[in-house]
């Protein structure tokens, strides 16, 4: 009985010295160590400073909203945005840690990434047109009413789409049109992406991958 009593208390402490060892980590510590088997860190990925890799898809983070990135953190881990790497991430982070990771990478310069793009730097005409002019005959408003000159972003919700690579923009675009993210305000980015047509998403994707990432200042992915 006391040998007994003696290893649940143990248990106890250990998790409590977890939990507080959980809640002393920095966000720094956080996305370049992560939290042992729990937490990836987020440098393996999104690079040592957040500046995505374009060559594998990977987004930047550095420089966007603190509170754009902190709701797709929480969509994440509700489900209401589906990614199967970045669930279990989420769902390890307390809601603390993941404002905290939000307003790290919110802190970050915008640089471009150091992986080779893969990408041309010069993006269809039909996906400049799009992205600058929209196509009212289909009720397509241009990108960059929403999302600023270039893509640079605007306020809390709408992102900074500038230098983010263009294979991660075509598949938010495709999973905003197969209701695997949620809309946006208004669910204005579900419509949108509803009417556009395959042969409009590599365009207008690549057309925002070629932009400049370093005058992006807000928003997020």
């Amino acid at each position: 009985m006391t040998i007994r009593f003696r290893l649940n208390t143990i248990s106890t402490l250990v998790c409590l010295l977890s939990v507080s060892l959980w809640a002393q980590a920095s966000p720094g510590d956080i996305a370049k160590q992560g939290l042992g088997d729990d937490v990836a860190p987020c440098s393996s990925c999104h690079g040592a400073h957040g500046q995505g890799n374009k060559a594998a898809g990977f987004p930047r983070l550095a420089g966007l909203g603190a509170p754009y990135l902190e709701a797709q953190l929480n969509d994440f881990a509700s489900g209401a945005r589906e990614n199967a790497v970045m669930k279990p991430i989420a769902n390890a982070l307390s809601a603390d840690q993941r404002r905290a990771m939000a307003r790290y990478y919110s802190q970050l310069r915008s640089e471009p990434s150091q992986a080779s793009t893969g990408q041309s730097e010069n993006p269809p005409e039909t996906g400049a047109r799009l992205a600058e002019h929209g196509r009212w005959a289909d009720d397509i408003p241009a990108c960059v009413q929403c999302h600023g000159p270039a893509g640079v972003g605007v306020g809390e919700h709408f992102p900074a789409l500038a230098g983010q690579p263009a294979a991660y923009l075509e598949g938010q675009l495709r999973a905003w049109r197969n209701g695997k993210r949620p809309g946006g305000p208004m669910g204005l980015m579900a419509s949108i992406a509803a009417k556009l047509d395959e042969s409009d998403i590599k365009p207008v994707a690549q057309y925002f991958a070629a932009q400049s990432p370093t005058s992006a200042k807000g928003g997020g992915s």
